[in-house]
């Protein structure tokens, strides 16, 4: 991605802390976008997958001959061929164990099936072809024989203990697990606890829905073989890196990974598909470029879902309200190939953060990933966050209810003090600042809290029942990867062109950089040019776990600065002075106390290469701990249990805030991505046959702008970061954490205003119509399906 700015004002207008308008929206807004499905190449070739139309079954053949001898076909691949031509599976799962002590275990990935398919969608046979229709045809004309096999898709059923096994290694389906803190303490502190308060928590299974579905464009050097991928990805180097090191064994400098626009990530475009390396296999065997561009049915089938764990969560509190322990129990569904991000995302990350802002002394934490056959799981905003926080504030309000402690002020007794700082929780993880009882009053105050009762009683004249939710919390950002490698480039023609690996998605980050670099050089943004995503250009994480700025952003000002520093060095020589006696401002270097000067694009044109250039790799300290106050209002009508969000307010501590129009964008989507959780989004798979239920728009519910409310959004920049020099904070998932609580915690709230609080510890999401309906006049104790 290479965005130039438009013509501007002055500097002092653009730089940090303006809300600068994003300036890669012209273009996108004009139909000037550049997304891979835009990309034409000469010769271009089409690919198309069969899938398996069954969740578990062996593979007893394949017949491709009448579809190898139709029209335009170029190549029919499977996965024996791919086997045959030494193409291995994707990585599976490291560092982990099973109950047994063995390593983790799960089937080999294959990047087309071979010998059996695990889950329906999983791509069984590619086909290439001039032409898009004829690829379709010759897809459909492949024959493919399968003898069917007992499949599980439930928690419950793959844990069973005569259930069918996904493969050898874990006949138990259970790929890892992991345990965490003293569970002989916990069980001393609930055993003298005044109050134990249990919950059994849902966190279904989503889909990351972007704008832009996977994409990817192969095109091969005719004259070195030398293979180029544009693609739809969050992170191109690893892709990149997996693609050579692990699936087809060539040397990473054979590949190069081009990214343009991206319409959105979320998460789920951060590493290596089966069918990326079967598009890399198809272009490097044909010697011409292939694309596969994936329909939404294929990303319902096939991409990585989110979330899916059931969890079992108990708080031990003293008489007081003071927490005394916390124990957890999650069974998380991997899906049919457990990841190494699938498995850490549950048995890792999500405990990280599973206590919270709150001062929690012990715990006993055992996380269980389990394979069924179903679409793998991965990364999706918030990546174990918004699980783990989801059932911390759902406990403590219904611990709550049960003490008749305000559950604002349970949350003051068992907030982490500002003086406490720096932190360790009880998983290791140091906190270097938060103020969460400051944060949470000017929450409280932001949504007029104490009018709530007045905005409850003009709902029930309209014969709806008013609910009012808190979420209190925090989350960690980074990816655990802190060094970043930026270039900076000043060039004779008056432009400043910088690179970064890390990754534009739509999140705004180019002109975010673009602020950071008029910070530093004093220059108008028009003269800064910000490119992204290419691995010849640099290497790095890329964009995932809302790291780019805190991480990217950081190493840019530094790059940034040891180009001035450089630059002053070649100044004093031009000037013939000392070093020491250069002054730089807004793009000149002077002489101290001297009207003697050079222009900092003057003094590149006089280099030998016509610039002044920059390598710079760098690093921050440690990881991010943003944190929140949301407050939800909803409005429930107790005759079609349909649930309005009618008023949201949410103070969020994100450290220094760059741009705050870009800031609060993400803020209020990461808010409606959670809204749809906590209401409408569910994957869907019918627990007999394996199949997919929610395989469209058509059956899968997404939030949608007009039925959501006037969000009011702040920012708390008090306490800024102190693991990196910008002191910012991550703040792309953070509405997405805090919002499924906000709002869960608001319907059960109105249940409980209007004698229904024996509902509350039963609610799981979606909370649809029907099931609020169901729980309200259906018979029966349990959750409506």
């Amino acid at each position: 991605m290479n965005t130039a700015s438009p013509p501007l004002a002055e500097a002092g207008r653009f730089g940090s802390g303006q809300a600068v308008r994003r300036l890669e929206d012209d273009a996108l807004l004009a139909g000037r976008g550049r997304y891979t499905d835009d990309l034409r190449t000469d010769g271009q070739a089409h690919l198309v997958f069969q899938r398996s139309p069954y969740p578990h079954a062996r593979i007893v053949s394949i017949d491709a001959e009448a579809a190898r001898g139709m029209p335009g076909v170029l190549a029919v691949h499977t996965g024996a061929d791919l086997v045959a031509a030494g193409v291995q599976p994707l990585p599976g799962v490291a560092g982990f164990k099973r109950p047994d002590g063995a390593p983790a275990a799960t089937a080999p990935r294959r990047v087309l099936a071979h010998e059996r398919v695990r889950f329906v969608g999983e791509p069984v046979v590619a086909v290439v072809a001039e032409t898009l229709q004829q690829a379709r045809d010759a897809a459909e004309a492949v024959m493919v024989e399968y003898e069917e096999l007992p499949v599980v898709v439930a928690l419950a059923d793959a844990l069973a203990q005569d259930a069918p096994a996904l493969c050898e290694e874990a006949p138990d389906n259970i790929a890892a697990e992991q345990r965490h803190g003293d569970a002989q303490a916990a069980a001393a502190a609930f055993a003298q606890a005044a109050h134990v308060v249990k919950l059994a928590v849902t966190n279904q299974r989503v889909a990351a829905v972007t704008l832009e579905p996977r994409a990817v464009l192969a095109d091969i050097d005719p004259q070195d073989g030398r293979l180029t991928l544009r693609m739809s990805t969050q992170m191109p180097s690893g892709v990149r890196n997996t693609l050579c090191d692990a699936v087809l064994g060539i040397p990473r400098e054979q590949v190069r990974v081009v990214v343009n626009d991206v319409g959105g990530g979320f998460g789920m475009k951060t590493g290596l598909y089966p069918e990326d390396a079967a598009v890399a296999f198809a272009a490097r065997t044909l010697r011409r470029p292939v694309k596969w561009i994936a329909d939404r049915s294929e990303e319902f089938l096939a991409t990585t879902h989110g979330r899916d764990i059931e969890a079992q969560a108990e708080l031990a509190l003293a008489a007081d309200g003071r927490i005394l322990a916390l124990r957890v129990r999650t069974h998380a569904n991997v899906g049919a190939y457990a990841t190494g991000t699938g498995v850490a995302i549950q048995l890792l990350i999500g405990p990280w953060v599973q206590t919270s802002v709150y001062d929690i002394p012990l715990i006993d934490f055992h996380f269980t990933a389990v394979m069924t056959n179903t679409a793998p799981t991965g990364a999706y905003r918030g990546a174990g966050r918004p699980e783990a926080i989801h059932t911390m504030e759902r406990l403590m309000d219904e611990a709550a209810r049960q003490t008749g402690i305000d559950r604002t002020e349970l949350r003051r007794r068992n907030f982490i003090r500002p003086e406490q700082m720096p932190y360790t929780n009880p998983m290791g993880q140091v906190y270097d600042t938060g103020a969460f009882e400051q944060v949470m009053d000017q929450g409280l105050a932001l949504a007029d809290w104490g009018g709530f009762e007045a905005r409850a009683a003009q709902s029930a004249a309209r014969g709806l029942w008013r609910g009012l939710g808190i979420a209190t919390f925090l989350e960690w950002t980074g990816g655990n990867v802190f060094e970043e490698r930026v270039t900076v480039d000043v060039k004779a023609d008056g432009v400043i062109e910088v690179f970064s690996a890390v990754n534009a998605m739509g999140q705004g980050i180019a002109t975010t950089l673009a602020q950071l670099v008029v910070d530093a050089f004093g220059v108008p943004i028009e003269r800064v040019r910000v490119v992204l995503g290419d691995t010849d250009r640099g290497d790095g994480f890329g964009s995932a776990g809302s790291r780019s700025l805190f991480t990217g952003g950081s190493a840019m000002r530094i790059g940034a600065e040891r180009t001035i520093e450089k630059g002053r060095e070649l100044a004093a020589q031009a000037l013939e002075a000392a070093t020491a006696d250069i002054d730089y401002a807004q793009g000149r270097f002077s002489v101290k106390g001297t009207d003697l000067g050079i222009g900092l694009f003057e003094l590149a044109g006089r280099q030998s290469d016509q610039r002044i250039f920059v390598d710079s790799t760098s690093s921050v300290n440690g990881p991010t701990w943003p944190n929140g106050c949301h407050v939800c209002e909803v409005e429930l009508d107790p005759q079609t249990g349909e649930v309005a969000v009618v008023a949201y307010a949410s103070v969020n501590d994100v450290g220094r805030v760059v741009n705050p129009l870009i800031v609060r964008g993400q803020l209020d989507g990461g808010a409606v991505q959670g809204i749809g959780q906590a209401l409408l989004e569910q994957v869907v798979y019918d627990r007999e046959t394996g199949q997919p239920v929610t395989g469209s728009l058509m059956d899968y519910a997404l939030p949608k702008a007009g039925e959501m409310p006037a969000f009011r959004t702040e920012m708390d920049e008090s306490t800024p970061c102190r693991n990196n020099p910008l002191g910012v904070k991550g703040v792309g998932e953070l509405g997405t954490i805090g919002a499924t609580p906000a709002v869960v915690n608001a319907v059960a709230d109105a249940l409980a205003r209007h004698g229904r609080a024996d509902l509350s510890p039963r609610l799981q999401m979606p909370l649809t119509p029907s099931r609020l309906w169901q729980w309200l006049h259906g018979a029966g104790g349990t959750a409506p399906a």
